[in-house]
């Protein structure tokens, strides 16, 4: 299968890094390229693109993709690991940051990742092959207490109590080994009239899972400033999130580079020190207008952030 995925909000985010022809630009989550093909297309010769993801599908399709462009270096890694990538290739600053935190339309058409509720596959949802936790090893190994933490905090889901008591009563007599035994398990600890008026059961669940075995919402908050620091004056970070977990983190840390005093409101003059890095592009959000929600459904949840370094 090939490794397809339309980028979301895509002239938007390049409209919004506001490219240089010789600057340095990153995209943290390649994916198929889509983005970083429209930015490498706008540098010359002169200019330098890097590309970061941890899925090695996504490293061979971008790989492909980029293939006529010579001033590209892409890197199999986790974004949180930028700055010590960016050293490696002898890069102290960059003009552009970007990052797509969305799950690509291939992981999730691809059923033996197992990132989908709509195919039966191993319960799997890696984002780097190479880890050996799986999602199935979170849902037969947490806890009644730990599943119930990040089916409420990273899903959201008010039945998170009974959908994790549900799972522990399922695998005591036999391990969950698909996600549609998952699924079904959902089902089951949710009432008949709630499933009948909402979205799929599991897509809260499944969501949950996979940042807990994923690590992205640690990653995103760890890295945020790394990023801004690593721009050069006048360069910008384009974030592009897909739920209101994401989207909070990057509002919050946005606007605490923008604004960095921690003195007490009633202090006359900033006695802290800390100072701006920064200033916020969108006041809000960048979401995608009516004519990419007919050609792309799944663009729906998506919302772009762009913060300028000072």
């Amino acid at each position: 299968m090939n490794f397809e995925h339309k980028s979301v909000l895509l002239k938007e985010t390049i409209d919004n890094l506001c490219i240089k022809p010789e600057g340095t630009y990153v995209d943290g989550t390649l994916g198929g390229g889509g983005h970083a093909y429209e930015v490498c297309r706008r540098l010359s010769p002169q200019g330098r693109f890097i590309g970061i993801d941890q899925d090695a599908d996504a490293i061979r399709a971008a790989g492909q993709r980029l293939r006529e462009f010579g001033n590209v270096t892409i890197i199999r890694s986790n974004y949180c690991n930028i700055r010590e990538e960016l050293l490696g290739n002898h890069i102290e600053g960059v003009d552009g940051i970007l990052l797509d935190l969305g799950v690509s339309s291939y992981q999730l058409d691809t059923p033996e990742r197992g990132f989908s509720y709509n195919y039966d596959a191993p319960l799997d949802m890696r984002m780097d092959q190479r880890s050996e936790l799986t999602a199935g090893d979170i849902i037969n190994g947490y806890s009644q207490s730990e599943l119930f933490r990040i089916i409420r905090d990273y899903g959201e889901d008010r039945f998170a109590q009974n959908i994790a008591k549900h799972i522990v009563a399922a695998r005591e007599n036999k391990r969950i080994e698909t996600t549609f035994e998952l699924v079904e398990i959902i089902k089951a600890a949710i009432p008949m009239k709630i499933r009948k008026n909402s979205g799929h059961p599991a897509k809260q669940t499944f969501q949950a899972i996979r940042i807990e075995l994923n690590h992205e919402l640690d990653v995103l908050r760890d890295t945020l400033d790394v990023m801004i620091e690593l721009l050069n004056p006048g360069g910008r970070i384009c974030v592009i999130t897909f739920h209101s977990l994401e989207d909070r983190i990057v509002k919050e840390c946005f606007r605490r580079n923008e604004n960095p005093c921690t003195c007490p409101k009633d202090f006359p003059i900033c006695v802290c020190g800390k100072i701006p890095m920064g200033k916020i592009i969108t006041r809000k959000p960048v979401v995608p207008d009516v004519s990419e929600l007919a050609d792309n459904p799944r663009s729906k949840s998506s919302k772009l952030r762009v913060f300028e370094r000072v």
